[in-house]
């Protein structure tokens, strides 16, 4: 059996490991197919860098048989053995283990094309709804006859100016920053650098932004949002709630001395006691919104006065002072982002740092996992739409490379280059976009602190370690960095030049074809020592399972090539070691390796340049566009072996081209600077806002919280004092038209409907309920947004009677009430009155799926200020006719969804649905829509019955918030009251720091089997699945917990 030595060397290890593998087979003696499946499948989610399993050699084996080794090898095996049979245990195993494994790997053959297939399918429907979107939007380009940018970047800022620390007046911008990274461990000082997946250079990224920001002149606060993290298994500084971060004008005289700084701040979010990985966070968003927007705006305020008595008004009563920006990094950051955006109406930025569909893509290429496992394990579907969300509110999208912009984000429904560059043009010769907004996409490479950087020692060449280290590797000097050595115990010999690669323990990184490529170069070998720093580890059986099968791979090629003496690989350094790292592979005249397989930018690039590091690098992703800038070094195929090692050697051997490199790199070090990065951020950031037009925050924002109620209080309070005004008191005894309540039939339309609430007088019951507790001014809040409707769409009448006579027994007079439904004003109305109950004892109304707000107490009663609060970026008319086609099924006739022109309003156009099974479900409309540029958000109501389209930052959840900010109501002292089943935006009330209370057995007929297809997320990525803030109670319980909750406050 000639070559078949390593795949029956796996087989003896797997029956030696086979007792130690956790998982419970009934007969040791024998591997399940089923099991064998489990082990491969977990080992390879695992290896894909998510997976969180302890190691098990069992499973590293089993893998390694199946990827490595083709079927035909395995029956080769297998024959062997059947021809050798005889009575022994462990040939009766090895035999039946061999077919089995034979079999899997066979059946992973299937799989993968099976995946293959169905890829390739999704990718014709892509390509099909993109040509179908380009047909959509050719009228862009007629009368545009415009010659193509010569470069190959689109150029966004022909017309930019750079970055001014002062406004026009003269007077600092005094500018608020909010960055939002959420997941991960992130603390200024000893970061944790390479702990675990989530931990890895963007927790570097930001807290180095943050700081470089802060230090920028015309910036008065930033502010870093994450996680907090109380648990006994991650250091207690986690825990702590804020942080302030060492502001570089301590250090550096000529940066920022009049802002306050850079904070980080740690908000709770889901379970505190314990550390939870980025895909479990996800149903735990809206949480850390509510938080975040509870900070934001007490901060805003502070802000105002701080920054009035530096201006020599004295303090108080200034106007907020909102972000100028919120920057989310990664795909839940800028979920989190969009949505406070939205609520705040300030701009949104957002950085990727890597992408889900360029990551499923991925993993389905390689063919170890199946869709519907890649989804569970990595929640892949929810982190895409997380993206897909962050593209729809974003102003501006960071990137670190072009490749980025061309082969990632041009994945995404929401991101179409053309359309972009349409778009761009149409705003430069002032033309209108119909409707439509895409995202700029800028580059912007990450910045860089020189200051652990020693110039001088740079200067002079960093000489070599022969004054410094003996011939015998002892150190001449008692001042070198204890990491020196800890790295120079595993050389021979310590003075040779040493290659230098520094990165996770992740099979991404591509660290194993370096060892070959090491091992077999015996040139190579005799001229360079090899240091692989990565990340730390206690005891490699505890890690998880993609980063335990990565270090023993390398165990394992280190004995195979016998690299003894060759290869240093610490197992602990902290992140102040990592600059002496650098220096100690300088002052060796080392190289600097990045050989990832895909490498989204490299800082790793910059930070060894700036320590007079060459560099080999892969030709995959930034390090291009880094090297085209810093001319240090050679670009390599990382699958290349011989390319590899070719690049090393020519680097190692040739001094004249090493020194060439080294000059270069700290000659154009300073062009990825982070004063250098923060200028053109900020200037971006300035020429976006300028060019989109975008609002300010909505003016009920700026007013504080009593200045707001004062503002908002009913007409008999705020008129208490001028009764000499007869005009204004004739107005208040305006007779009363909503006496008798319309009929079904009735013709009420919604103006009829807002005349009468203009007119409307409060009832002797209803004026003594004011003038307890004023509406506006309750801290109190119910709300009441149960979708009771029958089968027809009709208003279930009874149902929501007994709702409403039940929650309003006990809390009259001293809890609000809020009316949020799908249903127009006019249609709330009428049910309100069908039920008996008048619509004056409601603070406020939210009606047409959260595109409007009323107040029936005050006059006029619709809320102007939130209608301009949500029409930024609603294409309103421009939409209108392309929503029945694109919603409707391909064989569906016109009729089936039609334009309800009744129950249209400024802001919400709404669609009648006459057969469900006809039309597209939410998420392949909303996809339809965002592939032509326009940003809305949609909702069936009424039982499926009617469709309703309304502004992107538009809904009943953002309605809430939106009040709780106006009226200084908070959160956790607001009780929504939903049922089982409701609109497709049901869940989206569920999760928050508000209480839920879900009510059994009430709603028999929703719409949210029109939300999403089978293959996308679950309602578990949304809703925490054990909260003790969602309660499900029966109905009879509702007047029992609405006074338990009043009691609590």
């Amino acid at each position: 059996m000639a070559g078949n030595e390593w795949l029956n060397g796996y087989l003896e290890a797997i029956l030696d490991a086979g007792p130690k593998q956790p998982l419970r087979l009934r007969d040791r003696n024998n591997f399940s197919f089923s099991a064998l499946k489990q082990l491969v499948v977990r080992s390879a989610a695992a290896a894909g860098g998510g997976g969180v399993e302890r190691y098990s050699p069992t499973k590293y084996f089993v893998e390694e048989v199946v990827s490595r080794f083709d079927d035909a090898d395995l029956h080769k095996t297998w024959t062997k053995v059947v021809a050798t049979r005889n009575r022994q245990e462990r040939n009766n195993r090895l035999e039946n283990m061999c077919w089995r494994i034979w079999h899997l790997a066979r059946k992973k053959k299937q799989i993968q094309w099976e995946e293959a297939q169905r890829l390739s399918k999704k990718r014709r429907e892509r390509e099909q709804r993109s040509k179908d979107a380009a047909e959509d939007i050719s009228e862009l380009s007629e009368g545009e006859k415009v010659e193509p940018p010569k470069d190959s970047m689109p150029r966004i800022n022909s017309e930019m100016k750079m970055w001014s620390e002062d406004d026009q007046d003269g007077k600092s911008k005094h500018l608020y920053i909010v960055l939002i990274s959420l997941h991960g461990l992130i603390r200024g000082e000893n970061m944790e650098l390479g702990r675990d997946s989530d931990t890895g250079g963007q927790v570097k990224y930001v807290v180095e932004l943050a700081r470089a920001l802060a230090a920028t002149n015309g910036v008065y606060r930033v502010d870093l949002l994450t996680r907090q993290i109380s648990s006994p298994d991650v250091d207690w500084t986690y825990g702590e709630p804020v942080e302030m971060l060492t502001r570089l004008s301590d250090v550096d005289r000529s940066t920022n001395n009049d802002g306050c700084g850079a904070y980080i701040i740690r908000l709770p979010c889901g379970p505190r006691e314990r550390y939870i990985p980025k895909e479990s966070l996800w149903p735990h968003i809206p949480e850390f919104v509510d938080r975040a927007l509870a900070h934001i705006a007490n901060v805003s305020r502070v802000l105002a006065d701080q920054v009035a008595e530096v201006d020599g008004g004295g303090g108080g009563g200034g106007r907020p002072i909102w972000p100028y920006v919120i920057h989310g990094h990664y795909a839940d950051a800028g979920e989190v982002a969009a949505r406070l955006a939205g609520l705040l109406n300030v701009p949104m930025v957002m950085t990727g740092h890597s992408l889900g569909r360029n990551k499923l893509e991925q993993l389905l290429k390689q063919g170890r996992v199946s869709r519907e496992d890649i989804n569970s394990t990595y929640r892949i579907m929810r982190r895409i739409e997380g993206e897909e969300v962050a593209l729809d509110a974003a102003e501006m999208v960071v990137t670190s490379t072009r490749q980025e912009i061309e082969e990632q984000w041009g994945l995404y429904d929401g991101f179409d280059l053309k359309l972009e560059r349409k778009l761009r043009v149409r705003r430069r010769r002032g033309v209108g976009c119909l409707g439509r907004h895409m995202p700029r996409m800028v580059v912007i490479p990450p910045g860089m602190d020189f200051s652990y950087v020693n110039t001088q020692e740079l200067m002079e060449g960093d000489g070599d370690l022969s004054s410094l280290i003996g011939s015998d590797g002892a150190q001449t000097r008692r001042d070198l960095p204890p990491i020196w050595s800890e790295i120079m115990r595993f050389f021979t010999n310590p003075h040779k030049p040493t290659i230098l690669a520094l990165s996770r323990p992740d099979p991404k990184k591509n660290v194993m074809t370096l060892l070959k490529a090491f091992g077999e170069c015996s040139r190579l070998r005799e001229l360079a020592n090899l240091t692989l720093i990565l990340g730390n580890r206690d005891d490699i059986e505890d890690m998880s399972g993609s980063s335990a099968a990565v270090l023993t791979t390398v165990l394992k090629l280190i004995d195979r090539y016998d690299l003894y003496g060759l290869v240093a690989y610490p197992k602990h350094h902290k992140q102040s070691d990592v600059p002496h790292i650098y220096r100690l592979a300088a002052k060796t005249k080392g190289v600097f390796i990045n050989p990832a397989l895909v490498e989204p930018f490299g800082l790793t690039l910059i930070e060894a340049a700036a320590y007079g590091l060459p560099v080999v690098a892969t030709k995959n992703g930034g390090p291009v566009d880094i090297l085209k800038v810093l001319n240090n070094g050679v670009l390599v195929d990382p699958h290349d072996q011989s390319a590899i090692s070719d690049a090393l050697l020519k680097l190692v051997a040739d001094k004249s081209l090493w020194f060439d490199c080294r000059r270069n790199g700290l000659k154009n070090i300073h062009r990825f600077s982070w004063p250098e990065h923060c200028r053109s951020y900020l200037s971006h950031v300035d020429h976006c806002r300028a060019l989109s037009g975008h609002p300010s925050s909505s003016p009920c924002l700026d007013l504080p919280p009593a200045a707001a109620a004062a503002a908002l209080e009913p007409m008999s309070e705020s008129l208490r004092d001028v009764g000499d005004d007869l005009s204004l008191r004739f107005s208040l005894d305006a007779p009363l038209d909503l006496a008798n309540p319309p009929t079904a039939n009735s013709d009420m339309g919604p103006a009829a409907v807002l005349e009468a609430l203009r007119r409307h007088r409060y009832s002797p019951h209803a004026a003594a309920a004011v003038n307890d507790h004023a509406p506006g001014r309750r801290q109190r809040l119910v709300v009441v947004a149960i979708d009771c409707y029958s089968e027809d769409g009709r208003p279930a009448l009874s149902d929501l009677r007994r709702v409403l006579d039940a929650a309003m027994a006990v809390g009259r007079g001293r809890v609000g009430y809020v009316f949020a439904t799908g249903s127009t004003t006019a249609e709330a109305v009428e049910a309100l009155k069908c039920c008996h109950v008048d619509p004056g004892e409601f603070d406020a109304l939210v009606c047409g799926s959260g595109s409007d707000v009323y107040y029936p107490w005050r006059d006029p009663p619709e809320d102007v200020d939130y209608g301009e609060h949500v029409e930024y970026k609603w294409p309103a008319e421009h939409v209108k006719s392309a929503v029945p086609r694109l919603a409707r099924l391909d064989e569906a006739p016109e009729g089936d969804l039609t334009v309800d022109d009744a129950a249209c309003r400024p802001h919400c156009l709404a669609y009648s649905v006459k057969a469900v099974d006809r039309v597209r479900k939410i998420d392949a409309i909303r996809q339809r829509l965002r592939m032509r540029g326009f940003r809305c958000n949609l909702v069936y109501t009424r039982a499926s019955t009617r469709l309703n389209v309304v502004p992107l930052f538009a809904s009943r959840a953002s309605a809430l918030r939106y009040l709780s900010i106006r009226w200084g109501v908070d959160l956790s002292k607001i009780m929504v009251l939903v049922g089982e089943k409701g609109d497709t935006d049901h869940e989206q009330l569920f999760p928050g720091m508000h209480r839920t209370l879900v009510v059994k057995d009430l709603v028999a007929h929703g719409s949210e089997k029109l939300l999403r297809d089978e293959d996308n997320y679950e309602i578990e990525d949304v809703v925490p699945t054990h909260s003790s803030d969602v309660v499900s109670i029966p109905q009879d319980r509702i007047a029992s917990e609405i006074t338990s909750f009043m009691e609590k406050f």
